[in-house]
This record gives structure tokens, C-alpha cells and sequence, in this order.
């Protein structure tokens, strides 16, 4: 009988000591002051750091400390600005009394703006398929895919604002797209410097 309670008592420790330890562990790896940390850290190699943080810090309890999981919500608040952003200008067209010059800029931008949206849809649904599973030259293939793309749609909204460059274009038309469309441009230079980032990271630990 000794014998019986003396093991019953060491499989509840071990089932004890088991549980506890699991515990820890998930703690520690979904600790969100580490993640704020990391994503904090990453930041500071885009160019925009501080909207970089508050774009991404929402999404930690996500990403914890997986540069894959940073690009993917990078990108992902990357599109979704830039849907919004699309919607807005459309709206701008309807304008009263908006002039021919500054309306065929609005119509121009418009197109780059779906363009954009088309090319960070792509990109986000291209490196979601880039997990542990996607090794050697599938995921350089990949990741150019993305970084190609990524690099399309900022293009796209630059010259959306470069379109209303001149005095002639001067107004609160040209100031309303030219805040709105920066701001996005701004947000998808911070994804594809995270897309580059762990493009880079992964390339370096290849076989």
C-alpha cells in the first residue's frame, strides 16, 4: 500500500510538473511585452519606424517574434489602407466644380490605386503560402513574386501624387489625395522593407 501511494504521489508530481512547465513555456513564447519588443525592433530598419509601430503593435499577440508573421500583417494593413484610400479618391471625381485638369489626375490616380490593391492582394496571398514548408529556390521564387509586386504598388502610388505636381493643380482636391495617398505609400514602404527583411533573414538559414 506504501509502495501504491508513494507512486500515485510521483505521478502527480510529474503530471504537475508537466503542466506547470508547458505553461511557462507558452507564457514566455506568447509573452506580448516580448512581441511589442520585436516588432518595436523591426521597425527601426524601415524608413518610417514610428508608423510602423502603430500599424503592426495591434497585431502582436499574432505575430509574437515570426518575421513571416510581421510581413503578413505589414502587408495586410498595407491592402487594407489601400482599398480605403482607393474608395476615398473615387469619391473626389464627384467633386463640384472640380476642375477638367485636376479631375483627369483624380481618374488617373484612381487607376493606379487599383492597380496597387490588385498587387498587394496578390502579394498577400503569395506569402501566405511561403511557410516552413517552402524551401531553397520555391521560396526565393516566392519572395521575388512579393517583393516584385510590392514594389509595383508603391510605384503606383507615387505617381498617383506625382500627377498633381504644378501650381495649376493647387487645391483642396490635390491636398486631400496627396494626404491620404502618402500616408498609404508610407505603410507599404514600411511592408516591403519587412518583406525584404525576412526575405533576407530566411535566404541566409537556406540549406
Amino acid at each position: 500500500m506504501a509502495k501504491l501511494s508513494l507512486s500515485y504521489f510521483f505521478l502527480l508530481f510529474s503530471l504537475y510538473h508537466s503542466t506547470a512547465t508547458s505553461a511557462a513555456t507558452t507564457t514566455t513564447s506568447r509573452d506580448p511585452a516580448r512581441a511589442t519588443s520585436f516588432i518595436k525592433a523591426s521597425c527601426r530598419a524601415t524608413q518610417y519606424p514610428l508608423i510602423c509601430v502603430q500599424c503592426l503593435s495591434a497585431y502582436a499577440s499574432t505575430i509574437q517574434q515570426s518575421e513571416h508573421q510581421l510581413a503578413q500583417a505589414a502587408l495586410s494593413v498595407s491592402l487594407a489602407r489601400a482599398q480605403s484610400t482607393t474608395a476615398f479618391v473615387s469619391k473626389l471625381t464627384k467633386v463640384a466644380g472640380i476642375k477638367p485638369r485636376v479631375h483627369q489626375a483624380v481618374k488617373d490616380c484612381i487607376d493606379n490605386m487599383v492597380n496597387t490593391v490588385d498587387q498587394l492582394s496578390r502579394s498577400v496571398k503569395e506569402l501566405g503560402q511561403m511557410g516552413r514548408s517552402v524551401r531553397g529556390q520555391d521560396f526565393i521564387w516566392h519572395a521575388s513574386n512579393v517583393q516584385t509586386w510590392v514594389s509595383a504598388a508603391l510605384t503606383g502610388e507615387n505617381t498617383c501624387v506625382d500627377g498633381f505636381a504644378g501650381r495649376l493643380m493647387e487645391g483642396s482636391v490635390k491636398d486631400a489625395v496627396k494626404r491620404r495617398v502618402v500616408n498609404t505609400a508610407q505603410v507599404t514602404s514600411v511592408a516591403l522593407a519587412l518583406v525584404n527583411r525576412f526575405t533576407e533573414r530566411h535566404k541566409a538559414v537556406l540549406p
